[in-house]
C-alpha cells in the first residue's frame, strides 16, 4: 500500500463520522442544522463592530468583558455574553471563521444544547481559573501575576477549543484531539499568558467530563441488540418428548393432563420395562 493511500485511509477513518454527520444533516435541514452557530457568528461580528465605535467600546467592556479582579456574581452575569466578544488585539476574522467551524460540526454532532452547555463550561472554567492563579499568587504551581487580574478574558477562543477536543472524543478523532491539546500546551511555552491558560483550563475541565462519561459507559451494561433472541430460562423441567402430545391423546386425555378416559386401564411404562417374572410380582 503507497504511503498516499495510507493517509488517505488514515483521514477519512479519522474525520470520516464528523463529515458524514454534517452532510447528511445540511442535506436534510439546510441552515436551520445550523441555527446556533449562525447567531454566534453574527452575533460575534455585531459586537466587534460596536466595539471598535467610540460609543460602542464602554457598553461592551461593561457587559461582556470579564477579569480576574471583577466582583464573582458581575463576572458571572458577563460570562455569557463573553462568549461572543472577541479580542481587540486579534483579527475578527479568525474568530469568526473558528466560530463558523468549530460551533457548526459541534452543533451538528453534539445538539445545540450539549454545544451551548459545554462552550459556557470551559468559558466559565477559564475565568475560575485567572482567580484562582491570582489567589494563588506567581510562585505556586499554576499561580499568576497580579496584574493578570486586569486582562479581560478569550472571549470565544476557551469554548472553540473545549468544543473541538470534546467533538473529538465523541467521534473517536484522537489523533485530532491529541494535536489540539499539544497545541495549546506548545502555546503556552512558546507564549505564557493569561490567554494561553485558561485554553489549557477548558480543555482540562472537557477531558473530566469525557473521563466520567467514559466511566459511566462502562458501567452501565449495554441493552440487547435489536433482533437478536433472548436467551432461554431454564425452569428444571425436562421437554415433551417427540410424538408424546399423540400418545396422550391414544389414552383419552388432554393437553392439560385432563378429559375423559375410555376404560382402557393406564399404562405404566417402568411396568413394562421390567422382565416378564417381574410383572406380576407387585399386582
Amino acid at each position: 500500500m503507497s504511503r498516499r493511500a495510507a493517509l488517505r485511509r488514515a483521514a477519512v477513518r479519522e474525520w470520516g463520522p464528523p463529515a458524514a454527520a454534517v452532510r447528511t444533516a445540511l442535506a436534510e435541514r439546510g441552515a436551520r442544522a445550523l441555527a446556533l452557530t449562525l447567531t454566534a457568528t453574527a452575533l460575534t461580528a455585531l459586537v466587534q463592530l460596536v466595539q471598535n465605535q467610540s460609543w460602542g467600546y464602554g457598553p461592551v467592556r461593561a457587559l461582556g468583558a470579564v477579569r480576574a479582579e471583577d466582583p464573582f456574581w458581575s463576572a458571572l452575569l458577563r460570562t455569557p455574553l463573553s462568549l461572543f466578544v472577541p479580542a481587540l488585539d486579534l483579527p475578527v476574522w479568525g474568530a469568526l471563521a473558528q466560530i463558523l467551524l468549530v460551533f457548526g460540526v459541534a452543533e451538528i454532532c453534539l445538539g445545540r444544547w450539549r454545544t451551548l452547555a459545554v462552550a459556557y463550561a470551559a468559558t466559565l472554567a477559564g475565568t475560575l481559573y485567572a482567580r484562582i492563579g491570582v489567589a494563588l499568587g506567581p510562585e505556586a504551581f499554576l499561580g499568576l501575576p497580579a496584574s493578570d487580574a486586569r486582562v479581560v478574558d478569550t472571549g470565544p477562543s476557551a469554548a472553540v477549543v473545549a468544543l473541538a477536543v470534546y467533538v473529538c472524543h465523541q467521534r473517536r478523532a484522537r489523533f485530532t484531539g491529541a494535536l489540539v491539546v499539544v497545541a495549546m500546551v506548545v502555546e503556552v511555552l512558546v507564549k505564557d499568558n493569561l490567554a494561553g491558560r485558561e485554553h489549557l483550563a477548558a480543555i482540562a475541565v472537557v477531558l473530566a467530563v469525557c473521563g466520567v462519561r467514559e466511566w459511566l459507559g462502562r458501567r452501565t451494561p449495554a441493552p440487547p441488540r435489536a433482533g437478536r433472541r433472548a436467551p432461554a430460562i431454564r425452569t428444571g423441567r425436562r421437554p415433551p418428548a417427540p410424538g408424546a402430545g399423540r400418545r396422550r391423546s391414544a389414552q383419552g386425555l388432554g393437553a392439560g393432563g385432563g378429559g375423559t378416559r375410555s376404560g382402557v386401564p393406564p399404562m405404566r411404562s417402568w411396568n413394562f420395562r421390567r422382565g416378564p417374572a417381574q410383572r406380576t410380582s407387585w399386582w
